[in-house]
């Protein structure tokens, strides 16, 4: 090998040799690499006032209704109603055929006109009756003063005091009968009345104010007093009632919660009810609880409430499915917590992990009631000023030191206590 060739290989095979001890000492000084604490988001547990409701399924139902039927048979002359629209009460309706009633009427009248003419009668054959007694009673007293004295004969005695009980029986006959006139006078009075009234029903009139439905009768119909078929329905819509139906179980919870102080009862006076609509809208209007049932469906093991609804325009129909929310109360020390924070462990327990004392963590079961948005309403297993990791569980181990920094709050978190949460 030539001399230039040596000194290069030399020098190349020194440089290589010097690289690789520089770079094993180097390793060797910069020793093992630390451990990173690792960062998880908590959300601090804060009580405040908790509102709960509870969405309850119900139906419409008309403040009032009323079926128009016919109190008197006969064929419909006439309808006198648009369908669908508004009626008073005492609007009329239909008009049945007047006809035969009106010749009921005119003949009460004429029967109770011969009544009174036979009391008339009746009375003046009375008044003759006493006028006559007068003279025969004078004349008997006078034959019984003249028969001791022979002035008259006995017979003419029997003759004057049978005379007179003929007057006084004559007298008795014009009393009863002017008694058997009234007796009549009163049996037409009655007749001429109910003629009267079957003539008034020939106008069949809107009993309740309300919105009337579709007629079941045309013109011509005939319709008969008391039949089983309406001729038109009226609903009395503004207001309307909603009955909602609540498990009995869910309403001893109530009781107790209420008994236990656990919950109040909020505002004073009957309890306020919003309602969601089959579309899921709000309805505009308030309603008002009006009362509980007091008896358990035995086939739903549900119990009946009743609210009343203003509807002024309408929006509410009968046999309408709504969705109320009731107020049941206010829980003044709710611990809420984001849903995403809460997890299930094997025995399907709800619980959470929580950043305990030396910033170490610790799984904890909690018991939840309900939830409020995007949130659990807790009722046990966290207490104020407890730290419930949020975000960085894949880090956080049961036992790890973390990092701890503040959650991000989303929609429904981290209200102010002063403001009140309302809960489903």
């Amino acid at each position: 090998m030539p001399k230039n060739q040596k000194i290069s290989w030399f020098l190349t095979t020194g440089m290589l040799l010097g690289g690789l001890l520089f770079s094993g000492c180097g390793k060797s000084q910069a020793g093992p690499p630390q451990a990173i604490t690792p960062e998880v988001a908590v959300v601090t547990v804060t009580p405040r006032p908790v509102t709960l409701t509870r969405e309850l399924p119900g139906r419409t139902s008309p403040q009032l209704i009323a079926e128009v039927r016919p109190q008197v048979g006969g064929i419909i002359k006439q309808r006198l109603f648009v369908e669908g629209s508004d009626v008073q009460a005492g609007q009329i309706l239909y008009q049945i055929d007047p006809a035969p009633y009106e010749a009921a009427v005119a003949s009460a009248e004429a029967a109770l006109t011969r009544a009174e003419t036979g009391k008339t009668q009746a009375e003046a054959t009375l008044t003759r009756a006493e006028a006559n007694l007068t003279p025969l009673r004078l004349k008997k007293e006078r034959y019984q003063e003249l028969v001791p004295i022979k002035a008259v004969s006995s017979q003419d005695l029997d003759d004057a005091t049978a005379a007179l009980h003929q007057g006084e029986a004559d007298v008795k006959s014009a009393k009863a009968a002017i008694l058997g006139a009234e007796g009549n006078i009163g049996v037409a009075k009655a007749a001429l009345e109910t003629a009267r009234i079957d003539l008034a029903y020939t106008e069949v009139t809107a009993p309740i104010a309300g919105r009337i439905g579709i007629s079941q009768v045309t013109t011509g119909a005939l319709v008969k007093a008391g039949q089983d078929n309406a001729l038109a329905t009226i609903q009395r819509l503004d207001p309307v009632y909603i009955d909602f139906s609540q498990s009995s179980v869910e309403r001893l919870k109530l009781m107790e919660e209420l008994n236990s102080g656990l919950l109040k009862k909020g505002g004073r006076g009957e309890a306020k009810i919003r309602l969601r609509l089959e579309d899921g809208s709000s309805y505009p209007e308030e309603g008002i609880l009006k009362f509980s049932d007091v008896t358990v469906d035995p086939s739903t093991g549900s119990v009946t409430l009743r609210a009343l609804f203003p509807n002024p325009h309408h929006l509410l129909l009968p046999g309408m499915f709504v969705r109320g929310i009731v107020q049941e109360g206010i829980r003044e020390q709710g611990i809420l917590i984001p849903q995403q924070g809460v997890t299930r462990n094997p025995a399907g327990q709800a619980m959470v992990m929580v950043v305990g004392t030396e910033d170490k963590v610790e799984p904890r079961v909690i018991k939840v009631d309900r939830t409020i948005g995007k949130e659990w309403l807790v009722n046990e297993g966290l207490q104020a000023g407890d730290r419930v990791i949020m975000e960085g569980f894949q880090r956080a181990r049961p036992g790890t030191q973390v990092k701890v920094v503040p959650f991000a709050a989303g929609d429904g978190v981290g209200k102010p206590a002063s403001q009140p949460t309302t809960a489903k």
